[in-house]
C-alpha cells in the first residue's frame, strides 16, 4: 500500500496501480495462440501432397496419422493448449471457475494432439471426446469468468455475450459435422479461431484498462 497525505494533513491510503493486472507472459501467450493455430493449419495444409481443401476437411486431418508433416499441426495444437493454460494462470481478474475451465480447455487441446485421428479416417473415440471437451470448455469459460467490478471486457454482460457467440459457433460446427454440405472445415476454423482470439481480447482489454486507470488496481 502507498501512504499519501491529504492537504489537511490527514493520511490517505491508495492502491498501487503500477503492477499490471495481466503479466507480460500472459499477454504473450494470448498473442501466440492464434498465431500457432492459424499459422499451423496454413503451413500444414500447404505441405499436403496433392493439395488440401480447408473448407471441407478438418484441422485434425492435418495432424492425423499418415498426414504429410503431421508434426506441424500436432505441435501447433500442443502449443495452443499450453497457451490457454498459461493465459488462465495470467487472468487474475477473472473469476476462478472461468480460469479453471479455460485451463481445462487448454489441457484438452493438448490431448487432441496426443490422440490423433487414424490414417484410415475411421474416427477415434478418444480424439472425439477430447476435441469435444476442448470446444465446449473454450466456449463456456467467458461466462464463468465474468465478475462485477472487473474491467469492462470481463464483466458479466460482455462475458455472457461472448460465451453465447462461441457456443453458437460450436453448434454450427456440430451441424456441419453431420451435414453433406462440405463446410465442416470452414466451420471448425471459424470456431477455433474465435476461441483462440477471445482470450487475447480479454487479456489485452484488461491490461489496457489497468494502464488507463479503469481497471481494478492490485494491492501490494
Amino acid at each position: 500500500m502507498i501512504i499519501g497525505w491529504h492537504a489537511d494533513g490527514v493520511p490517505a491510503v491508495a492502491r498501487r496501480t503500477d503492477s499490471p493486472n495481466v503479466p507480460w507472459w500472459g499477454l504473450l501467450s494470448t498473442a501466440a495462440a492464434p498465431v500457432l493455430l492459424i499459422g499451423g493449419w496454413t503451413v500444414a495444409a500447404a505441405r499436403q501432397q496433392g493439395g488440401f481443401d480447408s473448407i471441407e476437411r478438418t484441422i485434425s486431418d492435418l495432424a492425423a496419422l499418415g498426414a504429410d508433416d503431421r508434426w506441424l499441426m500436432t505441435s501447433a495444437l500442443a502449443g495452443l493448449g499450453v497457451c490457454h493454460v498459461t493465459t488462465a494462470a495470467a487472468l487474475r481478474d477473472a473469476a476462478p471457475v472461468g480460469r479453471a475451465v479455460l485451463a481445462a480447455g487448454g489441457v484438452a487441446t493438448v490431448l487432441v494432439a496426443a490422440f490423433p485421428l487414424p490414417a484410415d479416417e475411421s474416427g477415434s473415440t478418444p480424439h472425439t471426446i477430447v476435441a469435444g471437451t476442448a470446444f465446449l470448455a473454450l466456449a463456456v469459460w467467458p461466462a464463468l469468468a465474468g465478475r462485477r467490478g472487473a474491467p469492462a471486457v470481463l464483466r458479466p454482460g460482455p462475458s455472457v455475450v461472448a460465451a453465447a457467440t462461441l457456443l453458437g459457433l460450436v453448434a454450427w460446427f456440430g451441424v456441419e459435422l453431420g451435414s453433406d454440405e462440405g463446410r465442416v472445415g470452414l466451420a471448425e476454423r471459424v470456431t477455433a479461431g474465435a476461441q483462440a482470439l477471445w482470450p487475447m481480447a480479454v487479456a489485452w482489454g484488461v491490461a489496457a484498462a489497468a494502464r488507463t486507470g479503469h481497471g481494478r488496481g492490485r494491492s501490494s
